[in-house]
């Protein structure tokens, strides 16, 4: 009791501060969202990302060794499909030599050691932005789980080390592990996108890979019916426990900063790894609250990435991994 036990003994300096720290940040914390379009010398600064860019392969290459120098170790990867490309049914993405198998290829020959993790949904290859299969304004669950369990596939022939579903159809993690294991490819691991919310913070994102639902009349304008409400939280668990049973290696919950309260709760019960994805309009807030001079960029970013750990994060995808490492790397 006080005056026995003084807590603040222990905030006196930062060495004291720094040797009883219970939460540390490194680069191996890091998941890096990668953005890759067709293309040659191009490195295209998304708008609504400051300082974020999209590669083409040629560029992609010498960003992943810079990626790897500052000892970040894991890439996940996104393509700009072009338009002439997407339908509704997902053609391009089992293209073999499509620019996602082509990008894969492309980080492996770059840097063999990079661990390559790949977007597995429909909405960058759909002509209606939608992650599954649209037919009479609905989104079909089990034919879209079909072409995913195909994409992984080819994902995996390409080089990836692991596939990122992030599509919340039902059962697509069972028909994936169940296809991967069927063409012998038991190592390629599966990374759920397991509590995914239908928030309002994607928008940037989908501003970087042109992957917003169509305003159409018979076109569901958004996608409510599969990512989850984002008033709930017993159902993040019963989804995540749902496909760790069907195989998921590793569990995320989507976005990050507004479901920490989600993410201790699914560490708390699971006993894999789980991931935090901090997304785009996580992203471009402090961005653009920094160029307005009312926060502090890198002291917030430090403050948010510190808190994403401490509620229970053991991956981190974020857009500032590079601006983090730097930062320690200082």
């Amino acid at each position: 009791m006080y005056p026995l036990r003084r807590n603040r003994r222990l905030r006196a300096g930062e060495a004291i501060r720094s040797i009883v720290r219970e939460t540390i940040i490194t680069p191996n914390d890091f998941l890096v969202p990668l953005f890759v379009v067709e293309g040659k010398g191009i490195k295209d600064e998304i708008p609504s990302m400051p300082n974020y860019f999209r590669y083409s392969l040629d560029l992609l290459e010498g960003e992943v060794k810079e990626l790897w120098k500052l000892g970040l170790k894991s890439v996940l990867l996104f393509v700009k499909v072009p338009d002439n490309l997407k339908d509704n049914k997902g053609t391009e993405a089992l293209n073999p030599n499509g620019l996602m198998q082509r990008a894969i290829k492309t980080v492996k020959n770059a840097c063999p050691d990079m661990l390559v993790m790949t977007d597995v949904a429909l909405d960058p290859y759909s002509a209606y932005g939608h992650d599954g299969i649209v037919e009479n304004g609905q989104i079909l669950n089990d034919e879209t789980a079909e072409v995913l369990s195909e994409m992984s596939i080819s994902h995996a022939k390409a080089g990836a080390n692991f596939v990122a579903p992030s599509d919340m159809m039902d059962g697509r993690i069972l028909s994936i592990r169940e296809a991967l294991e069927d063409e012998g490819f038991i190592n390629t691991g599966i990374m759920s996108y397991s509590a995914k919310y239908a928030s309002a913070f994607y928008g940037p994102f989908r501003d970087a890979l042109d992957s917003a639902p169509v305003d159409q009349m018979d076109i569901p304008k958004d996608k409510k019916t599969y990512q989850m409400d984002y008033a709930n939280r017993f159902e993040a668990i019963r989804e995540t426990e749902m496909d760790i049973d069907e195989g998921a290696d590793i569990v995320m919950v989507k976005p990050g900063l507004c479901y920490l309260d989600i993410v201790r709760e699914i560490k708390n019960e699971v006993d894999v790894p789980v991931a935090v994805y901090q997304v785009s309009g996580e992203y471009a807030m402090l961005k653009a609250a920094a160029e307005k001079g009312w926060l502090e960029h890198d002291a917030v970013m430090m403050e948010q990435i510190t808190a994403i750990k401490r509620a229970g994060g053991d991956i981190i995808a974020s857009y500032f991994a590079k601006d983090v490492v730097r930062l320690l790397n200082s």
